[in-house]
């Protein structure tokens, strides 16, 4: 039997009942209260024959009730499938499907949604979940401990060949993951952590679960608002606060040169290497900026870049975590010398040890306990990660990740589609977003092809421009050379 650790909220339930947990809208609950309420939701999961194994998808909302429902499976040894709410039906079926997920617990305001899903799975709505009666709830043994190399959750990411892939995540995976970022930030009995971004990715839910082993309350937000982000962080409530470029320049633009609370003292930035102007608007505010490098593969970060160095480094994504490490290989395997380009490679116990149902790509990406991570980048002579190219032509819009690929797909489903290429433009307000350029026989209305594209892809993945040129750029091997298709941008916009 591998190694195992008590459980997290029970133990941290047991150890600080009285310290906050949570606060939402202005409402605290102490992890006392915390492990009522997940009791409470477990013995009502449990009353629906949810057993330890099963995979059960939450598609929720940033709220209390998805904290609870969280660590109620748990509790039952569930393994949770984290849904997007910002899918189509037809890519939540996708997921359901590949996962062999048995029941979806879903927030009520996405009925109209889970409507479209028919018969993939059992379905039960959080306003339904409170019409079982405590009474009719099933008794339940709660889990004494975890086991680190259980899978605890499921997250799906997209590939190069547009079919998302569910990447597992173990208990120890979060574990580690919870521990090197303490490592690296250090542990402060006041911490207290906002979190403003989705718990269905790997950034809020690991929030989530730092919150249960550092025995530290977090602030959940269940909509991204940049006013009451900076009056949070005026207040001096909060100290640590997790943030992709978008966000931290809507929070800049309406922050009119006000300081934050001495008491906050680090906004973590992810997705993507940030802009030198942003990064001298937050030095000359004061503001406490670490960018890091992370995927739902490492469970969150995995490298970071302290504040000291954000300026004398710029682009770096900064230096592994305590527990991990990272290497640049070359095309023959060999380690590449600094400032040489090649894959970067990363081992770790916060590193997942594979895909669900990809056994081909986990033989690809996988190596002595190392990961190919899939990106491009170097490492310069004092050991700092640069980032050129993430995951090959991976689009960071807003903190999302899209891949061209799966929109690719989707505009050649269409019969008048002979050729589509996709790529990531910049945009002032999310970093970037996608253009698609096509090629047909017809002449289509860019507003057809953006409406079409609605019915099978998230809002954030519909192509703000769709351009039909004549041919897509290819080279020797038949490859499409996306850099080429800049030049077929309209000047005038």
């Amino acid at each position: 039997m591998g190694q195992s650790i008590p459980n997290w909220l029970m133990q941290r339930a047991y150890l600080t009942p009285n310290r906050t947990g949570l606060v939402y809208d202005e409402k605290k609950w102490s992890f006392a209260e915390m492990q009522a309420n997940v009791c409470l939701f477990a013995g009502k999961f449990a009353s629906l024959s949810i057993t330890a194994g099963m995979r059960i998808g939450i598609l929720m909302k940033n709220n209390p009730e998805t904290v609870w429902a969280i660590h109620a499976l748990q509790q039952l040894g569930a393994e949770i499938v984290f849904l997007n709410n910002r899918l189509t039906s037809a890519e939540i079926i996708f997921q359901l499907k590949d996962s062999a997920t048995k029941m979806l617990v879903f927030h009520s305001d996405y009925e109209i949604l889970v409507d479209h899903i028919q018969d993939e799975c059992k379905r039960i709505s959080t306003y339904s979940l409170y019409d079982i009666n405590q009474r009719n709830a099933v008794e339940f043994t709660i889990k004494d401990e975890f086991q680190l190399d259980d899978v605890c959750s499921i997250m799906y990411t997209s590939g190069t060949t547009g079919k998302p892939k569910g990447v597992l995540q173990t208990y120890g995976n979060h574990w580690w993951s919870a521990t090197g970022s303490a490592l690296n930030l250090g542990l402060h009995a006041d911490d207290s952590w906002l979190c403003a971004v989705p718990l269905f990715h790997i950034s809020g839910f690991s929030i989530i679960m730092k919150s249960v082993i550092y025995g530290m309350p977090v602030y959940l937000m269940e909509q991204f608002n940049e006013q009451e982000a900076n009056t949070l962080l005026q207040s001096g409530k909060i100290t640590i606060m997790s943030v992709v470029s978008a966000m931290l320049t809507r929070m800049l633009a309406v922050n009119d040169d006000a300081e934050y609370h001495r008491n906050f003292r680090c906004m973590l930035l992810g997705g993507g290497a940030a802009r030198l102007q942003l990064l001298e608007i937050c030095k000359n505010n004061g503001i406490p900026i670490f960018q890091t490098y992370g995927m739902t593969e490492t469970a969150s970060q995995i490298v970071t870049l302290s504040p000291e160095d954000s300026l004398l480094k710029l682009g770096s994504a900064g230096k592994p975590l305590f527990p991990a490490q990272v290497k640049i290989t070359l095309d023959t395997g060999k380690e590449a010398n600094p400032g040489t380009p090649g894959d970067i490679i990363v081992k770790g116990p916060n590193v997942t040890y594979g895909y669900l149902n990809r056994k081909e790509t986990n033989d690809q990406s996988f190596h002595e306990g190392w990961f190919r991570t899939g990106d491009i980048g170097y490492l310069d002579q004092e050991g700092f990660l640069y980032v050129l190219d993430r995951r090959s032509d991976l689009i960071i819009s807003g903190g999302e990740n899209i891949y061209p690929a799966e929109i690719e797909a989707v505009l050649m489903d269409r019969n008048e589609i002979k050729e589509a290429g996709v790529i990531g433009v910049d945009d002032p307000k999310w970093g970037k977003v996608p253009y698609a350029f096509i090629v047909s026989d017809y002449e289509l209305l860019e507003a057809d092809v953006q409406n079409y594209c609605r019915k099978k892809l998230a809002a954030y993945k519909i192509p703000k421009r769709v351009i039909q040129i004549k041919c897509l750029p290819r080279n020797g091997t038949n490859k499409v050379m996306r850099h080429r298709l800049l030049k077929y941008i309209p000047k005038k916009q």
